[in-house]
């Protein structure tokens, strides 16, 4: 079992060649001869400053519905209303030839039924005019099926990559100009006006699509900036009389109250991110920060992580931890936490929250899913792991034809229909009726929209951010907001902002076997004395390489 969190919504910057302050220098062999190899590019970074020539005209769309609480920035605005009248906001279909689109995205948790047997899939298809075709992938082990995908040549004419992924794919900034279409002439300027939902997305997003100088993809633009939280289950904690805790000292005191094996519950599933915050662990660039001097430095190399590396090692050596996610990386900690409350805290992607409770508060009414504050385990203000980068990217295959492209352009246009919009509603909550349940708060879904709708449209495209409405918890949007706007004070600034850096290849190769050997010491398989010896063998294998580029990143940028 890896560590899978190994930083802040991770380092989507991959490229060969430092750039920006003159022409590129470009490293590494063949293009994509080592994709099923063993890795030899030396990576490099690029200055996205310098391609703003390349980017879309932003446009914000006419008629945007206000929302009704502002979220401070990266923070997204929010909604807590549904509209009572929705426009058409694309009056032709977007898919003429009716040739079937081939997709990859990924999904957490059982995969939504195919095309054949989805009414969801079939509705929205009609609607686009030439249906798309999904393959499911599990999100947790989504990079082995791209770098697989990747190292055979074959991949799908939608792909969607999401940026923590991309940091695990060797020589990624060349598979782009081997696998997919080049979309810089289709989108540049004022071009991008044919696709007007796309034209209304950030130009920051925008910007972190560019690779190899072009723009290579459709962002996705975050809809939050933090990649963790850790959530509770508040209506338990009320149930023992406990509050949500405040310190580390508060949330192991109450691990240790609510962990009984023979009721069958614990307190935790893998928290080791969240331990790692409350260090003040970096996570720039999946780990590194500046020292005082000026120099990378890496996470495992610093007093912090070798805390928290002893605090969650303890909380493993005291049974605190689920024995499924002990045992397995395929335990389902959603179920664990959410439905059963086998878990009292639980490690999550924010944008678990508000699905997890509307799911299961159907059969546990009392269910409270909480977020607990982050707070800081040595005094001062917290460190939160965070940032403003795309969620994902949508890559076209290459070589579909021109006309192919702008048709896929145009169905990627349609899947990113804002809020207030009839194909939004379709988007996100299927057919009335079939899947949902008009309210005068807005559509509530129903047991076959949670089997049937796994994001598969939203994760081939993006919509500017925005949260909610959520008419089945209406309290959601309010509770996210307020614990947005309070932690997104404490976002980890990131030194190399505005660079995107492609890790040379063999430090991206010992990533997981590094993770996976730090695994061995939380689960008490090796012992902590072992922890100077592994990071000794993770600078021998591509650590100080990554440390010199990261250096001459930022001097040659002028940073």
């Amino acid at each position: 079992m890896t560590l899978q969190n190994s930083g802040a919504r991770p380092s989507r910057r991959n490229f060969l060649g430092l750039v920006g302050l003159g022409a590129a220098t470009v490293v590494g062999g063949p293009v994509l001869a080592g994709c099923s190899e063993k890795p030899t590019s030396s990576g490099g970074a690029e200055n996205l400053d310098a391609f703003a020539d390349v980017l879309p005209t932003h446009k914000d769309l006419a008629g945007g519905i206000k929302p009704d609480i502002m979220g401070v920035r990266p923070v997204p605005d929010g909604y807590t209303s549904y509209p009572a009248d929705l426009v058409d906001a694309i009056t032709e279909k977007p898919g003429t030839s009716g040739k079937q689109v081939t997709a990859m995205t990924p999904a957490w948790g059982p995969a939504p039924p195919g095309i054949a047997q989805s009414a969801y899939l079939q509705a929205v298809n009609a609607e686009l005019g030439t249906p798309v075709s999904f393959t499911i992938q599990d999100g947790n082990t989504y990079a082995d099926k791209l770098n697989a995908m990747f190292g055979a040549r074959d991949v799908p004419e939608l792909l969607c990559v999401p940026g923590w992924e991309i940091p695990k794919i060797p020589r990624f900034a060349e598979a782009i100009g081997v696998l997919f279409e080049d979309l810089t002439d289709h989108l540049k300027g004022d071009a991008v006006n044919a696709y007007p939902m796309l034209a209304s997305f950030p130009t920051g997003a925008w910007r972190n699509a560019v690779w190899n100088g072009r723009l290579a993809a459709v962002p996705n633009p975050t809809d939050g900036p933090f990649p963790w939280a850790l959530f509770t289950r508040k209506d338990l904690l009320d149930a023992r009389g406990l509050t949500v805790p405040t310190s580390l000292d508060e949330l192991l005191t109450v691990a240790r109250q609510v962990t009984d094996p023979a009721r069958k519950v614990w307190a935790f599933d893998d928290v080791f991110a969240m331990i790692q915050m409350y260090h003040k662990v970096p996570a720039a660039k999946q780990g590194w920060r500046l020292t005082s001097d000026g120099t990378p430095e890496f996470k495992y190399e610093t007093p912090e992580f070798r805390q928290a590396l002893e605090v969650m090692a303890k909380i493993y050596k005291d049974g605190l931890v689920h024995p499924d996610i002990v045992a397995s990386d395929g335990a389902d900690a959603a179920q664990l936490f959410a439905k059963s409350g086998a878990t009292v805290f639980s490690r999550a992607g924010v944008g678990f929250w508000q699905g997890a409770q509307a799911e299961h508060q159907k059969v546990n009414a009392k269910l409270n899913i909480q977020p607990v504050p982050i707070f800081s385990a040595t005094g001062g203000d917290p460190l939160v792991w965070g940032d403003d980068e795309p969620t994902s990217f949508t890559f076209v295959k290459k070589g579909v034809g021109k006309d192919r492209v702008q048709e896929l352009l145009r169905i990627m246009n349609w899947c990113s229909a804002p809020l207030g919009s009839q194909e939004a509603q379709l988007r996100d909550y299927g057919v009335e009726g079939k899947h949902h349940t008009r309210t005068p708060n807005g559509p509530v879904k129903n047991d076959l929209a949670f089997k049937e709708i796994q994001n598969q449209y939203y994760f081939i495209s993006g919509r500017n951010p925005t949260i909610g409405p959520y008419p089945d918890t209406p309290n959601y949007v309010r509770d996210l907001l307020t614990y947005s706007n309070e932690m997104v004070k404490y976002l980890e600034k990131d030194p190399w902002d505005g660079l995107k850096i492609e890790m040379p290849d063999a430090y991206k190769a010992n990533a997981v076997p590094t993770e996976d050997k730090f695994t061995d010491v939380l689960r008490g398989r090796r012992p902590l004395s072992d922890v100077d010896a592994i990071v000794r063998e993770w600078k021998a294998n591509g650590g100080e390489e990554a440390r010199k580029l990261l250096a001459e990143a930022l001097s040659k940028a002028g940073k």
